[in-house]
């Protein structure tokens, strides 16, 4: 069943579900097991699905049906069934690491317009933050640090992970309000600015590494941690930047994401999994992800609002000073007294990020390049195992010298 079928029955969905609630008023819609017919409004049956308006016969899609019935779809746990799905399996291979301090007065996170407390999802917990991280490889290689792009999540290292672990400790890492990681309300201890990434980087970075670490970036968040590299040169080896916003002309949100950023029309996108997650990552390039790893996105999106309330947080710091963040990651990566070995890795077929004028800033800067002709702008979510190699390989020369 497509995306586009699951679309053209909202508004079928939509009358029958407000008839069903009225009648059922004690039990809940979605734990009920309805049938809603595409159009016109017809009480034959009585299981719950949604069905396009140009599909024949019974090939409804269905929601939160057993495994057995068909392809379900869970809004309450974004899972295909009640069985173990591939968010679970992967969440399985992380863990929560504390790190960088709370501020505030400890207040419950309230909604800004009604004033109403908010769930468990949006707020701050204990005295420093939760992030998600995937470890791999032993602890006693050199470490190596995966740091995923402005929207995804640590997921989309899954493949570059087995890559480096035969030879780096190797970590991904959720960014706060992103995948698994605390997404805390926006004014109750963490406000998604540009400059409290840099600080909480920091604090991560301590907890993961005792000693000298290689840094992986990808996409909007490449200008945030050539922040924290310039502060900390003494403890960073390599710096691989991939698709960053390096001119002028990338010091901008594409429409979007952007569009995240607008009162109101934002807060409603926001909470659109398809919308927030699948549209984020597969109209910036040749992507076409299969619906298991699309489902591990979409998760943050079903289960809590706090997902999209820290999305519209970001894009409107990323709108605000985005332009400064970009000059100032420019001016350190053309600097005389630039120490870390930089290396950018540029996938030619990104929508969001053009490609003129990245050799020129390279070439002037004196920095390596490395094109990668197939993939887009989320380089390793399309070219996972190609770009674990092309890691490996900028590691290791610089390792040994």
């Amino acid at each position: 069943m497509t995306l586009q079928a699951f679309h053209g029955s909202a508004c079928c969905f939509r009358s029958h579900l407000l008839h069903f609630s009225s009648s059922t008023a004690s039990s809940p819609p979605f734990l009920a097991s309805r049938r809603f017919q595409s159009c016109p409004s017809t009480r034959k049956s009585l299981k719950l699905n949604c069905s396009s308006s140009g599909n024949n016969g019974d090939q409804d899609y269905l929601l939160d049906a057993p495994v057995s019935v068909g392809d379900g779809f869970s809004f309450s746990g974004g899972k295909y069934s009640d069985g173990p799905s591939p968010s679970d399996e992967w969440f399985k291979q992380g863990k929560k690491v504390k790190a960088y301090s709370i501020p505030g007065t400890g207040e419950k996170a309230k909604d800004p317009i009604f004033g109403l407390a908010m769930g468990s999802g949006s707020q701050a917990t204990g005295d420093r933050f939760r992030w998600f991280c995937v470890e791999s490889g032993s602890a006693d290689n050199p470490s190596v640090i995966l740091i995923h792009g402005f929207p995804s999540q640590a997921y989309s290292y899954r493949k570059v992970l087995p890559v480096l672990s035969k030879d780096y400790h190797v970590i991904a890492f959720d960014w706060l309000g992103f995948g698994f990681s605390d997404k805390p309300q926006p004014r109750y201890g963490f406000d998604y600015t540009l400059d409290e990434y840099v600080s909480s980087l920091e604090s991560l970075i301590d907890e993961l590494a005792a000693t000298k670490v290689s840094l992986v970036v990808q996409g909007y968040f490449s200008p945030v941690v050539a922040k924290y590299a310039s502060i900390h040169q003494e403890k960073v080896r390599n710096l691989i930047l991939l698709n960053p916003p390096l001119t002028a002309q990338h010091a901008k949100l594409p429409p979007t994401l952007s569009i995240f950023s607008n009162f109101l029309l934002g807060e409603i996108f926001s909470q659109d999994p398809l919308r927030a997650s699948d549209k984020a990552l597969t109209s910036c390039g040749p992507y076409k992800m299969k619906e298991e790893d699309a489902m591990v996105y979409r998760r943050p999106y079903l289960t809590s609002g706090s997902s999209g309330f820290a999305l519209n947080a970001i894009s409107r710091n990323m709108n605000k000073d985005l332009k400064r963040y970009v000059e100032d990651m420019q001016t350190i990566l053309k600097d005389k007294n630039w120490k870390v070995q930089t290396t950018i890795c540029w996938g030619q077929r990104d929508r969001w990020l053009s490609y003129d004028g990245v050799e020129d800033f390279c070439k002037d800067s004196n920095h390596k390049l490395i094109d990668v002709p197939t993939a887009g702008h989320h380089v390793q979510e399309d070219c996972g195992e190609e770009v674990g190699q092309l890691i490996r390989g900028i590691i290791s020369k610089r390792t040994k010298i």
